[in-house]
């Protein structure tokens, strides 16, 4: 007897992107801290010679995060099960994703910590103070209902907006006395990495692009947008297989188009803050950063940018902040079953832990900002902690790939190169990193 819950993938173009989504949300996710604190951190200090790095990440990490969606799609199984399949003893990678991810608390504290200083900026009256706290209601409000339709949707329309914005904002720069040549982009593609650059490299190679945390994060939505529930549960069978490698087809296509979407924009921050920033004799790191970085827009489209520049880089963190939530509302619970402390399968324990969470994790975060006060350090400490994570994310999708290799779904030549090169990519560059760092 067939599930009603089975459905064959649509074979038309159009009809398939009716089924895209979890890419949103993940741009949503990367598209924020990242880029707008990070990456432009980066292209201030190091100018275009650095590009590079942007570029590399951006890029390689992709088949990275595809290995763990059809992983998902295969066994439809939560990520934490899986991880606890992968060899060794005990459950050790879920205790180390549940270890660094809590580090992360700073990290994620300094998104919405600088979301609240831009409205600060815009509302001086307020303090930024106050208004992280106001931030965490909101974004409790928004998820602790768990509709994934809400979270989707409220992804879609933020990617959009800072999208375009900040397209236009690098269109006008070429306008302004701080347009950049094809020469300078050329010459961020050297591979060079002078060695004061070496942690501010690190910090945005392991949180741009398909960082750690989403690349993890994209199973849960990959299962909740129905691509598992959809091929069935795998029965061996030529029917199941045949659904299994359209999905996973559908899901190669939403990866792609959410790269393309944050590799422009990424691409597009770092060289606004090549051009304008660099040569400053300080980056700040405090409460001003926002508005060092509003300096941007002013230089680009005039004065009167300034509160727009400021209202969209709000949005841009607060996306951050918002996907994270609706991750980590996701993550935890599925730890916490996996070690045994919740009832996991039980729906109404999951939903449960998912209200309780997504109004504790705005009061840690808020917190965090409240005593570090440093949004730029806290972004960077939280991008090196994931670019340890991605080590284990990258060991998982290698057990994944060899293992699930022999069903031939949705691979190739192409694919395997891809893959192994991503693995190469990710692994030279921290392994570099961290021998530089000592």
């Amino acid at each position: 007897m067939t599930s009603p819950k089975i459905k064959n993938p649509p074979t038309s173009f159009f009809e398939k992107l009716k089924f895209l989504g979890p890419g949103f949300i993940l741009s949503a996710s990367i598209v924020g801290s990242g880029e707008l604190i990070a990456t432009t951190v980066l292209g201030a200090e190091g100018g275009f010679i650095t590009f590079w790095v942007i570029l590399v990440s951006c890029l390689v990490k992709v088949a990275i995060q595809l290995e763990f969606g059809k992983n998902s799609i295969i066994t439809g199984n939560p990520m934490m099960k899986n991880f606890t399949e992968l060899p060794g003893s005990g459950k050790w990678a879920v205790w180390m994703t549940f270890l660094l991810t809590s580090f992360k608390i700073v990290q994620v504290g300094g998104m919405i910590g600088g979301a609240a200083i831009a409205l600060n900026l815009l509302f001086p009256f307020l303090s930024p103070f106050h208004l992280v706290f106001v931030l965490g209601i909101v974004s409790s409000l928004l998820i602790f209902k768990n509709y994934y339709f809400v979270v989707e949707r409220t992804s879609i329309l933020l990617v959009f907006a800072f999208t375009v914005f900040t397209l236009v904002s690098l269109t006008a720069v070429n306008f302004s006395p701080y347009g950049f040549s094809f020469n300078d982009v050329v010459s961020g593609l050297t591979f060079q990495l002078p060695p004061h650059l070496i942690f501010v490299a690190i910090g945005a190679f392991g949180i741009t692009g398909v960082a750690s945390d989403e690349i993890i994060a994209y199973t849960y939505w990959c299962q909740e947008k129905g691509y598992a529930k959809f091929s069935g549960v795998n029965d061996g069978s030529e029917a199941w297989k045949n659904r299994a490698n359209g999905w996973i087809k559908i899901m190669y296509l939403d990866a792609i188009v959410a790269m393309i979407i944050y590799t422009l924009v990424t691409a597009a921050f770092y060289l606004l803050g090549a051009s304008i920033l660099h040569g400053n004799t300080a980056i700040p790191a405090g409460n001003e950063l926002i508005e060092t970085l509003a300096n941007i827009y002013t230089e680009t489209l005039g004065e009167k940018a300034k509160d727009v520049y400021i209202l969209g880089s709000f949005f841009v963190l607060f996306s951050s902040v918002f996907a994270t939530l609706a991750y980590w509302t996701r993550l935890f619970p599925d730890i916490f079953g996996e070690l045994g402390w919740i009832n996991w399968p039980h729906e109404k324990s999951r939903a449960k832990w998912v209200a309780i969470l997504s109004w504790s994790f705005p009061v840690l975060w808020a917190f965090a900002f409240v005593f570090v006060k440093l949004p730029a350090f806290m972004v960077l400490f939280g991008g090196v902690v994931g670019s340890i994570l991605l080590l284990l994310v990258v060991y998982a999708a290698i057990h994944f790939r060899l293992k699930n290799n022999p069903l031939n779904l949705a691979s190739g030549n192409f694919s395997s190169f891809l893959f192994w090169l991503s693995v190469i990519s990710i692994g030279a560059v921290s392994l570099y990193g961290i021998i530089k760092l000592f």
